[in-house]
């Protein structure tokens, strides 16, 4: 075949060779032993030469013409007159292949395959169409010769590790890993395809056996950094390379890869995706946050990486950027559910509650309902004051769960629950859910506190209520809010000065003022007889927010210059 008949045919994109393993060509493409001259060869050499120029003509004459199913057919003599030719014999058992003409790319390759100077290349892709055959003998024989032809191109081992786990013979399998790992000076590229075997290797052992396992997961390791440190340049590689060490939970070494590639390709699709995905994966909130937006610069329309964009602002608590980005996901995904209910819980963290009942409102027609859409809404009425909507909402969420999936239902879902019922009113109801949640989650610091002080503010349970604080605060000892729990709880047991040292330390470690701690601060001066500290106090509450309760207690204070 002629070397501009061959260029015609890479152009075309007609030779699919896996890797980046280049089969040495036919009596006309440069070779270790000079080609023949025309003088040397016979007169029937002459016309099976021309023969296969001609045949290969035709063919590219109807594939020009999408006659595909007649090019394929003079491409198949030109081979067979020609058998020498492997890129052409190659990409044509591929097209047979997957074309299921199992027949046809067996005679083909078996043609190639018997030609003196042929590579393994073409008997391992023989094997692979014995396998397909169900002639397990044959490709094992076959593949056993792209090895001993090709040691150092990895299909053949490919294919005897794809036959032996197919046909149950896993040590097999194992085996012929082994022997590839053994290969002297192997390039990158049989290092990363390497790697690959024992990723797989792993996954048809389905095995829990954590030894096997880690031994597998530490020779695809050391197969990565055998290839890294070869500086391998090929795009192919690079790519394995990255993809290997991000699997591994090789975070940086996968994105000081995928930079490279991006550097080098910078048009290649899905980089900046997986670099996204590395740094999501190492807490590198900027750096994926960087990566997600040069996709949507390049493109705008991409609602995977606009809702990405939105979780990580909200995580960063820029609701309003979360809600931009989370409306857009909508806009150019319509059908993404998940994204209705991020939006709400933006809506409600910038306290536009009406706006996130609006969206769940969609979301419920477009979806049904949903735990989610339930449980939101429940916080949307809640942020409205409005704890029957709220508690209904809950309810729903609740049989919702119930029917689909319980594991919603876990010590928050039920804190949450009982504090709407606690700010409507309903303390009986509120204790029933704090102490389902407790059931759940003993050590559930939050709920702890709050039940304790539910009853210290009622003057109920003080002992139990104290004790409550008190495990609380040995969760977390520095939390303002249960120190003023445990301050208030005493107050509310008569002992205002042990009160006192708790409350102000509540006020030291709560980083925004609070008019509930200065509120409470008043009332235990107050009880100590200590009436200008207590005014003082009770007017940095009202400072804070207006409470007719509190400018009561002014007036009423003891002393002069009593008014607010």
């Amino acid at each position: 075949m002629s070397q501009c008949l061959s260029l015609a045919l890479l152009a075309l994109g007609l030779v699919g060779l896996s890797g980046c393993q280049t089969p040495r060509r036919g009596p006309t493409a440069p070779a270790a032993v000079p080609p023949p001259t025309p003088a040397a060869e016979s007169h029937a050499d002459l016309e099976k030469r021309a023969e296969a120029h001609a045949r290969f003509a035709a063919g590219f004459a109807f594939e020009l013409n999408r006659q595909t199913a007649r090019a394929l057919d003079e491409y198949y003599l030109a081979v067979l007159a020609n058998p020498g030719d492997e890129v052409l014999a190659l990409d044509l058992s591929r097209r047979f292949i997957q074309d299921r003409q199992f027949d046809r790319a067996a005679e083909l390759l078996q043609k190639a395959a018997a030609e003196p100077n042929s590579t393994g290349l073409v008997s391992a892709r023989l094997g692979y169409v014995y396998l397909q055959m169900g002639r397990t003998n044959a490709a094992i024989d076959a593949n056993r010769m792209a090895i001993k032809k090709s040691p150092r191109f990895i299909a053949g081992y490919q294919n005897l590790f794809l036959l032996y786990s197919q046909t149950g013979r896993p040590n097999e399998a194992g085996k012929v890993i082994s022997e590839a790992a053994r290969q002297p000076q192997p390039d990158a590229a049989f290092l990363v395809d390497l790697a690959d075997l024992h990723f797989a290797q792993n996954r048809a052992a389905k095995t829990t056996n954590s030894a096997a396992n880690l031994a597998g997961r530490n020779a695809a390791l050391a197969a990565l950094h055998g290839a890294d440190k070869l500086n391998p340049t090929n795009l192919f590689v690079l790519q394995k390379l990255a993809d290997g060490f991000s699997k591994l939970g090789e975070t940086k070494k996968a994105a000081a890869v995928y930079l490279k590639l991006l550097e080098r390709y910078p048009d290649l699709p899905d980089i900046h995706e997986k670099l996204a995905d590395v740094y999501l994966r190492d807490q590198d909130k900027k750096r994926a946050a960087e990566q997600l937006e040069a996709i949507v610069r390049d493109n705008p329309t991409s609602p995977q990486a606009w809702y990405f964009l939105g979780t990580l602002a909200y995580e960063d608590k820029r609701y309003e950027r979360a809600g931009e980005c989370y409306q857009k996901t909508i806009l150019l995904n319509p059908g993404f559910e998940q994204a209705y209910y991020d939006l709400a819980a933006a809506q409600v963290a910038l306290n536009k509650p009406r706006g996130a009942l609006d969206h769940l409102d969609r979301a419920r027609v477009k979806f049904g309902q949903s735990f989610v859409g339930e449980f939101f809404s429940a916080i949307a009425w809640t942020r409205l004051k409005d704890y029957t909507n709220a508690l209904r909402h809950y309810t729903h969420a609740e049989i919702v769960a119930d029917v689909t999936d319980t594991n919603r239902l876990n010590h928050t879902f039920y804190f949450q629950i009982g504090s709407t019922h606690e700010r409507a009113g309903n303390i009986a109801q509120a204790e029933k859910y704090f102490f389902k949640s407790l059931q759940l989650s003993p050590d559930f610091a939050e709920c702890l506190n709050y039940l304790g002080y539910m009853w210290a503010e009622h003057g109920t349970n003080l002992t139990k209520a104290r004790e409550l604080i008190d495990h609380a605060l040995r969760l977390e000892p520095k939390n303002g809010a249960y120190l003023d729990s445990l301050g208030w709880v005493l107050f509310k047991q008569g002992q205002p000065r042990e009160a006192l040292k708790h409350i102000l330390k509540s006020i030291e470690l709560t980083e925004e003022p609070d008019a509930t701690l200065f509120d409470h601060l008043g009332d235990v001066h107050a009880a100590l007889k200590e009436h200008d500290k207590a005014r003082a106090a009770w007017r940095k509450a009202l400072s804070l927010g207006p409470s007719p309760a509190i400018e009561k207690k002014l007036r009423a204070a003891p002393g002069q210059n009593q008014g607010p």
